[in-house]
């Protein structure tokens, strides 16, 4: 239950305040209560906490002015991008902490197709960095994750992110060349390799990788500014393909297979669990707006008009209820090339025992990579939260057997409290797989879930009263998944405050983060209890 909000008072507030507008203008500071309700709850719960002020910032120099100011006054930042947290990664730690709304901080900077760089600011949307390229014929190796129509690239830097083009090239921090980076006292940081007139950058690696400390730092070193990307020529060609697998270790490791070949940009597979809920919510037979993306992503009218009358007729019986679903795109600069990568995946998942299907999902999936997140909620209104874990190719099955034991453990409880489970599984690169439960139980949304879900779609929705017993039992599930990631020494993303970072790394380790965040944040001003660092 969210905490009361409570009037800020004057002697706190009001100064902090006046000095914010002074910076970024009245209008860009607020106090509302309601505002800093929302500002003050994530996906997965509300905060103790309620923020005291929100300021939003609108260039490098006016968050560095914000910045000097907090930190004069003693106050917390809690940074905010798009808000899509379910970790608690941007909730206040204290009631006089300040939640710095950095979405006006959204400009695509420069786009230089000669150097093959993007610099954005760090509140530019995945979505409008993706439209502002598509005219260049470039864009970012990694090039997004589904939530890309609200997530923010300096969130998804501080958290790292999984999904398009990560088969290929990994999370969001491998195709980063240069942050500028704001410091605990104002400073200014900027790294790489910046041209003569030092803010052209255009390399990362000079010298010691300073960028990489900010990169899944949970904003907790530093705010990002700005950041400049690499750029790469929008492959011609892409093929889609999905498949079904009887069992989830023989699709796990047909998954892992694939990601040793690297014949697939991206991959995205289901368990039998979610692929009931998702088959529940979609209908694609009657989405208009689905089945145009599908048309106008094809070469062709006719092409298009035919890939989609293919999902139309198919609808969503093209899934066995009990089967594992695999969906792969590859991508090349030539037709024949991207026609061998599928080749290969075809290949391997038939050595493990795998029929192909109709691929509906995946065209959809790159017909509409950024769709609005009305999947925050399940289909009769539940809450909904995952918990995840990037494990080696190798452990990937026991993993998944270990949590399913977990899940089959807890069965009769989640039959009494109403609680259904699903999974969701992709690859990074060449190197892992990301196993992530997901839970929906009966329990009513919030004002952050209202404001990002489409209004029609909410409308539909009955809005479920709250239901803490439930809620309990979600919460003990998900730190039994952590537990059994933590055996088979997982990684994680979006760490905020669920995953216990700092408390697994060697006393080496341990010592050089303290005295970085000693020397970038010398108050502990930048979101407290993050990444595991103290409170």
């Amino acid at each position: 239950m969210q905490a009361d909000v409570q009037t800020p008072t004057a002697g706190t507030a009001a100064p902090l305040k006046a000095a914010f507008a002074a910076i970024v203008g009245a209008e860009h500071v607020s106090d509302d209560p309601a505002q800093r309700a929302l500002f003050s709850e994530d996906v997965w719960e509300a905060s103790a906490h309620v923020a005291m002020l929100i300021v939003a910032p609108g260039s490098t120099q006016e968050l560095s002015a914000v910045i000097a100011a907090a930190n004069k006054a003693g106050v917390a930042l809690a940074p905010r991008g798009g808000g899509m947290s379910y970790t608690s990664g941007y909730l206040p730690a204290t009631d006089s902490s300040v939640t710095l709304d950095m979405r006006r901080m959204n400009r695509v900077v420069r786009i230089s197709a000669e150097d093959m760089t993007v610099t954005v600011e760090a509140g530019c949307t995945w979505l409008a960095l993706n439209e502002a390229l598509a005219p260049h014929g470039v864009r970012t190796p990694f090039w997004g994750p589904m939530s890309g129509i609200y997530s923010t690239i300096g969130g998804g830097l501080s958290n790292l992110n999984a999904m398009f083009g990560a088969g290929h090239y990994g999370t969001s921090s491998e195709s980063v060349i240069a942050l500028t980076v704001v410091l605990g006292d104002g400073q200014i940081l900027r790294t790489g390799a910046r041209g003569p007139d030092g803010d052209t950058p255009f390399y990362r690696h000079y010298g010691p990788d300073l960028a990489g400390l900010f990169c899944g730092d949970a904003g907790t070193l530093g705010i990002k500014a700005e950041v400049t990307m690499r750029l790469m020529r929008t492959p011609a060609h892409e093929d889609s393909a999905s498949f079904s697998f009887k069992s989830g270790e023989s699709m796990l490791k047909a998954l892992a297979e694939i990601a040793r070949t690297g014949v697939a940009a991206e991959t995205c597979a289901f368990d039998p669990g979610l692929t009931k809920i998702r088959m529940k919510r979609m209908s694609l037979m009657s989405d208009v707006k689905t089945l145009g993306a599908v048309v106008a992503k094809q070469k062709s009218l006719g092409k298009g008009l035919m890939a989609a009358a293919k999902i139309a007729l198919g609808g969503r019986d093209f899934i066995e209820a009990d089967d594992y679903p695999l969906h792969i795109t590859a991508e090349g600069r030539s037709k024949e090339g991207v026609a061998a990568d599928m080749a290969t995946a075809r290949a391997i998942v038939k050595q493990h025992d795998g029929t192909e299907i109709e691929n509906t999902i995946a065209k959809v999936i790159r017909a509409m990579p950024f769709p609005a997140p009305n999947s925050m909620l399940g289909p009769e209104g539940e809450s909904w939260v995952p918990v995840h874990g990037h494990v080696s190719l190798s452990n990937a099955p026991a993993m998944f057997a270990d949590i399913q034991a977990l899940f089959a453990n807890m069965a009769d409880r989640f039959a009494t409290h109403k609680i259904h489970t699903g999974f969701l599984f992709t690859s990074m690169s060449t190197n892992a797989i990301t196993i992530e439960p997901v839970f929906f139980w009966p329990h009513g949304y919030r004002p952050v879930h209202a404001s990002m879900i489409e209004p029609a779609h909410l409308a539909r929705l009955p809005l479920l009263p709250e239901n803490p017993e439930a809620t309990a039992v979600v919460t003990e599930a998900r730190e039994a998944v952590k537990a059994i990631g933590a055996r088979y020494g997982a990684a994680h993303f979006q760490i905020g405050r669920a995953y216990a970072y700092r408390d697994s790394r060697d006393d080496a380790s341990k010592a050089l983060l303290d005295t970085i965040k000693a020397l970038v944040d010398p108050a502990r001003q930048f979101n407290p209890g993050a990444l595991g660092f103290d409170a």
